[in-house]
């Protein structure tokens, strides 16, 4: 008999043991490209009671008692899902949604192995730890190694924006339109490419995290709950199990540039019914229906950027602040939007705001691709100086400071600044 049919035989045994595999996960098998990244939607049913621990690729399993399920067979481990592409949050019906996101080096790793003689599947192994004392239980997802085409989940595994080669442009002068823009996609898999174009205006409250994800990356309840913003255009086009596809974006004379600021595109990708990326509810015991989740994507799309109005001072460090200009004077109670370039090598940037005593008022950690902070308004609160002061650090993802921006000032309206002198 041989390992994928004693592995089967296996789990047919353990789940009718009595109080076996209180949780569920659908897809359990799944295509993964041999030749890159892999992303795939799963749904865990019946997670109540229990808090989701570790997940990692390993290329055997065995019987995981004392625990439930199946536990990676010591020395067969491939990875361990980084945190920087966890993704996973708890959904509804006691479910547990996890965006699987199999890096090149794991995918190299399961094909050296099969290439050494062992089978052409490994496995991703969730460990959830009960709340209520309980053993542990480990949850297999079958992974087989193919070429990334048609049978693969239709996954987003890189996505790039640019004004031809410049993910960013300096400045555009008032009633000048922008160059041209694409997306260059990498994906696995086939399917229907749906969604639209939208703009942030300057004065816009900036997006989320959450907000820059494609819709098939969240929750059925979440994916209402992501900001829209101006749309631009729409877009539907079928791609065909190459890879690889450049989505050009609408005229760019549509894009705004009367109004000084920061602007950004975004691409937002809708949910597709691709039968290889949906996850079964049913089959977990977490809802009638599937969830469509073709256009997933395993990281947020960042947004393409452009600045109206004067050109912004350029650092030699690396990070461009574009507004506000130094010295400018808030209005009471007006929101404000701190910005900057980001530069290539930061996974996180550090927002620093501090009194003219030097004493931190705000901080705020965010990730690579939002390039965009609003100032809490209890800021002020916080100093009774008329001014403060603002920066930006690059991060890498140990935490590591790698530069930093210059200092600008903004200024606090006193009472009494708009109204007329009479």
């Amino acid at each position: 008999m041989n390992r994928f049919l004693a592995h089967l035989l296996l789990l047919l045994i353990l789940a009718t043991t009595p109080g076996y595999a209180a949780i569920r996960v659908h897809p359990h098998w799944v295509n993964a490209n041999m030749n890159g990244a892999t992303t795939a939607f799963l749904t865990f049913g019946g997670v109540t009671g229990y808090t989701p621990a570790e997940a990692v690729w390993c290329g055997d399993v065995m019987d995981a008692a004392p625990a439930i399920g199946l536990k990676p067979v010591p020395g067969t481990i491939f990875g361990t899902l980084p945190p920087r592409l966890n993704l996973s949050t708890f959904s509804g019906n006691g479910n547990f949604t996890d965006i699987m996101s199999i890096p090149p080096s794991v995918s190299r790793r399961a094909f050296q192995a099969a290439a050494a003689g062992a089978h052409s599947t490994f496995f991703y192994v969730r460990r959830f730890v009960s709340t209520t004392g309980g053993p542990d239980e480990y949850v297999a997802v079958t992974c087989e190694l193919s070429g990334g085409g048609a049978r693969s989940p239709f996954a987003l595994v890189n996505v790039a924006l640019a004004f031809g080669e410049q993910e960013v442009l300096p400045s555009v002068r008032p009633g000048d339109a922008p160059p041209p823009f694409s997306a260059s996609i990498d994906y696995t898999g086939t399917g229907q490419l749906h969604g639209r174009w939208e703009i942030v205006h300057p004065g816009d409250l900036p997006p989320s995290e959450m907000d820059l994800l494609t819709e098939a990356t969240l929750p059925l309840e979440q994916r209402p709950m992501q900001k829209r913003y101006t749309e631009l255009a729409r877009f539907s086009v079928f791609l065909p199990p190459t890879g690889h596809y450049e989505l050009a974006g609408p005229d760019s004379s549509l894009l705004p540039a009367q109004v000084s600021g920061l602007y950004m595109i975004l691409l937002r990708i809708e949910a597709s019914t691709d039968i290889e990326a949906r996850s079964n509810l049913n089959e977990v015991g977490g809802g009638p229906a599937p969830v469509a989740a073709g256009g997933v994507a395993g990281f947020a799309i960042p947004p393409l950027r452009y600045f109206v109005g004067g050109r912004p001072e350029i650092h030699p460090e690396g990070i461009t602040l574009l507004t506000p200009e130094d010295l400018t004077e808030s209005m009471q109670g007006a929101p404000v939007d701190i910005s900057w370039t980001e530069t290539p090598a930061a996974s996180v940037y550090r927002v620093v705001v501090i009194d003219p005593s030097n004493k931190t008022v705000a901080s705020a950690l965010l990730r690579k691709g939002i390039g965009m902070y609003r100032l809490p308004p209890w800021v002020w609160s916080k100093t009774e100086a008329r001014h403060i002061s603002w920066s930006v650090e690059a991060l890498d993802e140990n935490g590591t400071l790698l530069t930093k921006s210059s200092w600008r000032t903004l200024f606090r309206q006193a009472a009494g600044d708009d109204k007329d002198n009479k």
